[in-house]
C-alpha cells in the first residue's frame, strides 16, 4: 500500500494566535487514523483567517508537498472572516459542489443553521481539498458522509490507491471500472 499524504489545515485566527487549542485539526487527524488502512502523513497547518493564507496554504500542500487529500476546518461561515470556500475556489481547477450539498443535508438533522454554512470541494492538480466545518462533532458527520466517496474521486484524479478500515468506513468504487 502506498503511503498517502494529507494535508490538513484549520482557518482560526484564534487558534493560529494560540489562544485556545485547535481541537478540529486533531479531529480531522484522529478521523483519518479511524478511517484509514494505508500508511500516512500528516502535512498540518494553523493559519489566521486570511484568505491569502489560505491559498498559500493550499497551493503548498498540493503542489510541494503532493498531498493526495488536504482537509480544511473552519472559516466556512456567513461571518466577514470566514473565507475559507472563496480561497478553495481561487485555487482549484473544478468545483464538486455534491460535497457541500451532501455536508449541509447531514448536519441539518442536528443544526437548523447548517444552511449557512458554505462547505465545499475542488481538485487541484492530483489533490482534493474539502472544507469541513469548525466543531469538531460536525466534522466528523460530515466527513462520515463525503468519505465513501473520496478514494473514488482521488483515483480518478491521478492519486494514490487509498484503502478504508471497512468496519469504520466503506469506500465505494464501482465495479465496472
Amino acid at each position: 500500500m502506498d503511503k498517502i499524504k494529507i494535508g490538513v489545515v484549520t482557518a482560526s485566527d484564534r487558534a493560529s494566535a494560540g489562544i485556545y487549542e485547535d481541537i478540529s485539526g486533531k479531529a480531522i487527524m484522529d478521523t483519518m487514523k479511524d478511517y484509514l488502512k494505508n500508511e500516512f502523513e500528516i502535512f498540518y497547518r494553523c493559519i489566521p483567517d486570511e484568505q491569502k493564507e489560505i491559498e498559500n496554504a493550499l497551493i503548498e500542500l498540493c503542489d510541494k508537498e503532493n498531498c493526495a487529500l488536504v482537509v480544511t476546518t473552519g472559516g466556512t461561515g456567513p461571518a466577514k472572516r470566514d473565507v475559507t470556500p472563496e480561497a478553495t475556489e481561487a485555487v482549484c481547477e473544478k468545483i464538486l459542489p455534491g460535497f457541500g450539498e451532501l455536508m449541509r443535508q447531514v448536519s441539518l438533522k442536528y443544526v437548523p443553521t447548517a444552511i449557512l454554512s458554505r462547505q465545499t470541494a475542488g481538485i487541484r492538480g492530483n489533490s482534493l481539498i474539502i472544507n469541513l466545518p469548525g466543531k469538531p462533532k460536525s466534522i466528523r458527520e460530515c466527513l462520515d458522509a463525503v468519505f465513501p466517496a473520496v478514494p473514488y474521486c482521488i483515483d480518478l484524479i491521478g492519486g494514490p490507491y487509498i484503502e478504508t478500515n471497512e468496519e469504520v468506513i466503506k469506500a465505494f468504487r464501482p465495479k465496472n471500472k
